[in-house]
């Protein structure tokens, strides 16, 4: 049972400058939650902030900086009365051939997407534990699948699997576990890669995306709805046409 039971939720969303963040916000602010918005770039999450208006907060953070992060977790209890929610989001897709140049893009990615959800979760468990909370954390199909440009990136996302799966059996039944793992979704993450080619050759199947941010941020909040003896630990979503 909840510590706060009956009181307004409250979720912190990493990465909630843009994209399936940025949505996820949205959403679970509308479905009556209050939320926390994380994420490094400020004048993002300040204007958000201010577009959702009351129990909508927005904190600078880094997912890399644990500092940041135990930083953001008090304020997180001092300003909502704690976290019931964690939506580990924050992540960067530097795709391209594997290369001994591109090793800077390597560890950003297993600092970012993997050891990133990893602290998060570590400085907002006692939270989640205390109100009864909620785990869910954004993977990728390529949790499931690997191509040849997309290798450390997909090692970060089976290694969200694994780990979520873990964490399931050894928080239940006090916090549940959600992983969702969609295809491509019209966001910003192909501006980020590194390798010319790469970037063009993906930014136009990102172009063509036809799943926006939106509908992954309903999926969330579906699942968030569920009554709590009832978990969905697992949601894989691709576009109809995705190969």
């Amino acid at each position: 049972m909840s510590a706060r039971e009956g009181t307004v939720r409250t979720a912190v969303i990493t990465g909630a400058s843009s994209g399936i963040g940025a949505a996820t916000a949205r959403a679970l602010h509308a479905a009556g939650y209050r939320v926390a918005l994380l994420a490094r770039r400020g004048d993002r999450i300040d204007a958000l902030a201010a577009e959702l208006g009351d129990d909508a907060i927005a904190i600078v953070a880094d997912v890399t900086d644990r500092d940041s992060l135990v930083a953001a977790a008090q304020r997180v209890q001092d300003e909502l009365g704690g976290a019931d929610v964690l939506v580990n989001n924050a992540g960067i897709m530097l795709l391209g051939p594997f290369a001994s140049e591109r090793r800077e893009d390597y560890r950003a990615m297993v600092e970012t997407n993997l050891l990133g959800a990893i602290t998060a979760t570590e400085v907002f468990l006692g939270q989640l534990e205390d109100g009864g909370g909620d785990l869910v954390n954004l993977s990728s199909v390529a949790g499931r699948t690997a191509r040849a440009t997309n290798g450390v990136y997909a090692a970060t996302k089976w290694g969200m699997n694994g780990w979520s799966e873990s964490l399931r059996q050894a928080l239940l039944p006090d916090v549940r576990v959600t992983l969702i793992e969609p295809g491509v979704v019209d966001t910003e993450l192909p501006t980020h890669i590194t390798d010319d080619a790469t970037r063009q050759a993906v930014q136009e199947s990102y172009d063509a995306a036809r799943v926006k941010p939106e509908e992954i941020a309903e999926v969330i909040a579906f699942v968030l709805s569920r009554p709590r003896h009832l978990v969905i630990n697992e949601v894989l979503l691709r576009p109809a046409d995705q190969a």
